[in-house]
């Protein structure tokens, strides 16, 4: 198990970030970005999404993480934003003081997503919107071939000890609900297959999906799964599909 810097994490989050960069710049012009006087995004880390909302809104930019070390090297990747170091369960905001509140792989690993969202909503001002981007649920989890889908079992179970909801993606629709948001709209990234991922996204994948797992059973030997898995790759029929669900509404 190694362990995993800032900027390992940054490589991860860009990578993510391209899993959903149509859906954001769908929903952003859904929610008027353009317009918009401040967007701030909780849960910011490395600032892998920044950049590309400074893109569809270059004035008014913020963004929010309880990791000092993230936001360093936010700074260093997202210039022209205004960043914060504060925790999503009490938000250091006026109530009202922004037009779009965004999170993006984020609530997962929040202790009470309930109050986080209920936080979100409080610092968006009437009209404005809160927007989850992408927020996984690995009870749907597909892997193939086998024995790969034993691997997916042991990830995340990992996840689990580690704190993180797996099965937030399912819950995304509710929980907006419940925090008062009106006018939801909720549904699954679209999921397809061109060509293989290029060998760095499937390294990177390799690698976290190791450490998690190493995390959950220290010195287990992967070398077997590993062969599975780039013979899989090479041959067309590697599966790794996780449902992930996204959600935005309107503040009343």
């Amino acid at each position: 198990m190694t362990q995993r810097t800032t900027q390992d994490w940054h490589q991860r989050y860009l990578q993510q970030a391209s899993w959903t960069r149509d859906l954001r710049r769908y929903l952003f012009a859904q929610v008027g970005m353009e317009k918009a006087a401040r967007v701030i995004e909780i849960g910011c880390g490395t600032g892998a999404i920044l950049s590309d909302i400074l893109d569809s809104n270059p004035s008014g930019v913020y963004g929010l993480d309880i990791s000092a070390a993230n936001l360093r090297l936010a700074a260093e990747t997202s210039g022209g934003c205004h960043l914060t170091h504060g925790d999503a369960l009490n938000l250091p905001f006026e109530s009202g003081t922004f037009d779009l509140v965004l999170c993006h792989y984020f609530l997962l690993w929040v202790s009470y997503p309930g109050r986080g969202l209920a936080e979100m909503r409080r610092i968006t001002r009437p009209g404005g919107y809160v927007i989850a981007l992408a927020e996984p649920d690995y009870g749907g989890r597909i892997d193939f071939p086998s024995p790969l889908d034993e691997l997916g079992i042991l990830q995340t179970r990992s996840l689990t000890n580690q704190g993180a909801d797996v099965h937030m993606g399912r819950k995304l629709s509710g929980l907006f609900s419940s925090a008062g948001l009106v006018e939801i709209q909720a549904g699954v990234l679209g999921n397809y297959w061109s060509e293989p991922p290029g060998e760095e996204d499937r390294k990177l994948e390799w690698d976290v999906l190791v450490d998690d797992i190493l995390e959950y059973k220290p010195g287990m030997d992967l070398t077997d799964y590993l062969l599975v898995e780039q013979s899989a790759w090479d041959h067309g029929n590697r599966v790794l599909f996780v449902p992930t669900f996204y959600a935005w509404g309107k503040v009343p």
